[in-house]
């Protein structure tokens, strides 16, 4: 009687695929600086509904301390980047010599090429580029965005997990300590003011050019920049656990559900010691807007890559493909004017209210419609 060989069982690795709710949730989050937030106002007009003026009161920035929506824009921008980070990146040691040279220039050229456009998107237009160096702004949105995005990458190429969560910890708490106990002069020792803050010093000091306004610090200063690589490094962790756990969905969204309400928690606990300050990127104001990223991934996994309702998000996913275009070119091009000149007519005979649906309506149109067509010929302009 021959015994039976049972054959060794292979496993496959789970293979890493694009997660198209990554690029919409990237669409949805630019889809406001098209001008979507302007919606909000006029819809209220239309129908008085105190929805739509809430809506409208949650597209502005915060004065001061505190929170509102539009203030996610921002940090939802530089956790995504993080995310995509985290799904793709591996330590560079992995790597052949000559490959991991080649990733870590083409991270050099992504950060310094976000730089230019950074300077290129403040004086973009108005009274144009300035001749002086001691006028141009240096500190950008995009700037901040490469710095935070090459600072993550270069802790995920070159050092292990557990130190990137330590990492992550401590830029928190240290920056805490920073703003709250160390004066210099006048300057800071828990002074959390817009001209009193620590990083004022740092701005008045250390930031070439001149500031947003000319203001006593830049809301993407130097200081404040340092914060910022937290919200990246949380995405980096988040796209390594979604991409650990993509086979199991429901456990994979309940837990971050969790993550999201702990993370949400500790923000605003630790706001009523640290204000919840965007100018400042407070250490609490990292942890909620990390806290609502969290949650919107979440929802946008769920309807999209796990429910499988793609059509909708697609829409989004034509603007998060080509995010810099996007962004560069709300300064670059007076798409308000564009609009006034296609649908004046329109805008003339329509009834108040109307006029500035059809106004905005018209510049969300066109600017989708070239995302549209850049799209369809696979042209993604990325650095």
């Amino acid at each position: 009687m021959m015994s039976q060989v049972q054959e060794p069982t292979v496993t496959t690795p789970v293979k890493k695929k694009r997660l198209l709710s990554i690029d919409a949730l990237r669409g949805f989050d630019m889809f406001w600086i098209l001008g979507g937030e302007k919606l909000f106002a006029a819809f209220f007009i239309i129908t008085g509904w105190s929805l739509f003026h809430i809506g409208a009161e949650q597209m502005q920035h915060s004065a001061w301390h505190g929170f509102t929506a539009y203030d996610l824009i921002f940090p939802l921008f530089i956790f995504l980047s993080g995310v995509s980070l985290g799904i793709a990146a591996k330590p560079l040691s992995s790597y052949p010599p000559r490959q991991a040279k080649a990733i870590l220039l083409q991270g050099v050229k992504r950060l310094v090429l976000l730089i230019i456009f950074g300077v290129l998107y403040n004086h973009g237009w108005g009274t144009g580029m300035p001749a002086s160096p001691e006028d141009i702004r240096y500190a950008s949105v995009l700037g901040r965005i490469g710095i935070s995005w090459f600072i993550a990458a270069l802790l995920v190429w070159y050092v292990s997990e557990r130190t990137q969560w330590i990492v992550a910890v401590a830029i928190l708490v240290i920056y805490w300590l920073l703003l709250s106990f160390v004066s210099i002069g006048e300057l800071g020792g828990g002074n959390f003011t817009a001209e009193g803050a620590l990083n004022v010093w740092f701005d008045q000091t250390f930031l070439p050019g001149t500031t947003y306004r000319n203001l006593p610090l830049d809301p993407e200063g130097i200081l404040s920049n340092v914060n910022s690589v937290v919200n990246a490094l949380i995405g980096v962790f988040i796209g390594r656990y979604m991409i650990k756990h993509q086979a199991n969905a429901q456990y994979l969204l309940i837990r971050l559900v969790i993550l999201a309400g702990v993370l949400l928690l500790l923000g605003y606990v630790w706001g009523q010691f640290f204000p919840i300050n965007k100018t400042l990127w407070t250490s609490s104001f990292v942890l909620v807007t990390t806290g609502y990223s969290v949650l919107l991934l979440a929802l946008f996994y769920a309807l999209v890559d796990v429910i499988g309702l793609t059509r909708w998000a697609k829409f989004f996913a034509v603007i998060g493909t080509n995010s810099i275009i996007v962004y560069l070119g709300s300064s670059l091009i007076n798409w308000q004017y564009t609009s006034k000149s296609l649908f004046g007519g329109l805008i003339k005979i329509a009834p108040a209210g109307w006029q500035d649906i059809i106004l905005f309506g018209g510049m969300l149109l066109l600017q989708w419609l070239v995302l549209y067509w850049l799209y369809c010929r696979k042209i993604f302009i990325k650095v």
